[in-house]
């Protein structure tokens, strides 16, 4: 073989490999990047959950969820909020402010959903806050909270922002036109129902 056809053969052979080595090259950048992409959303929706996880256990342990959830009017819907719940932020109560405070205040958008047991056994719900669609990317916290028959309505104190006490109990509440939540889970008994508080997030 001519040394000319040996220089050919060399070069064939070196163009061979850095195209090899190109190929992998990109299958590596390709096979990195989505993964990459994942794991960092992954952790800001862990966060993010984590986040609406610590608002629910915080302000169970302050008391300011359930007189949130029983400031009902006559209407049959949360006390000062439109149909479809509060749409400017969190309701004007204790709870309410610690969403505003530590999510919107971060640019983080939320949902307030709260499911309770019908009268054929199946959940319905109710929503306490709407702002808008969640992202593909959302997180979701629950947590429930029992309420009783003898625990009474409230009516909310935008000024004082918190939710006060009214005279109607929960069992009485069938008797008037501000039926709480639909139904007496357990009309024997002193519980009335047994509500899951959903708290979807998303970023902004």
């Amino acid at each position: 073989m001519s040394d000319r056809g040996q220089a050919r053969t060399l070069e064939a052979i070196t163009a061979g490999m850095l195209l090899l080595a190109s190929i992998v090259f990109a299958l590596q950048v390709t096979a990195v990047t989505p993964l990459t992409g994942s794991t960092s959303s992954q952790h800001i929706e862990n966060q993010q959950a984590k986040l609406a996880e610590g608002i629910l256990a915080a302000e169970a342990e302050t008391g300011s969820v359930v007189p949130t959830l029983l400031s009902w009017d006559e209407d049959g819907h949360f006390d000062g909020a439109e149909a479809g719940g509060f749409h400017g932020g969190g309701p004007p109560t204790g709870f309410g402010v610690a969403l505003n405070r530590t999510l919107r205040e971060r640019n983080i958008a939320f949902n307030v959903k709260v499911f309770y047991l019908t009268g054929e056994g199946s959940r319905d719900s109710e929503l306490l806050v709407d702002l808008g669609s969640p992202s593909d990317h959302a997180s979701t916290a629950t947590r429930s909270f029992t309420v009783y028959d003898d625990d009474v309505l409230h009516r909310i104190n935008e000024s004082a922002q918190r939710a006060e006490p009214a005279a109607t109990t929960l069992e009485n509440t069938s008797m008037s036109n501000s039926t709480y939540l639909g139904y007496d889970a357990d009309p024997d008994g002193p519980v009335y129902n047994v509500l899951e508080v959903e708290v979807v997030v998303w970023r902004m």
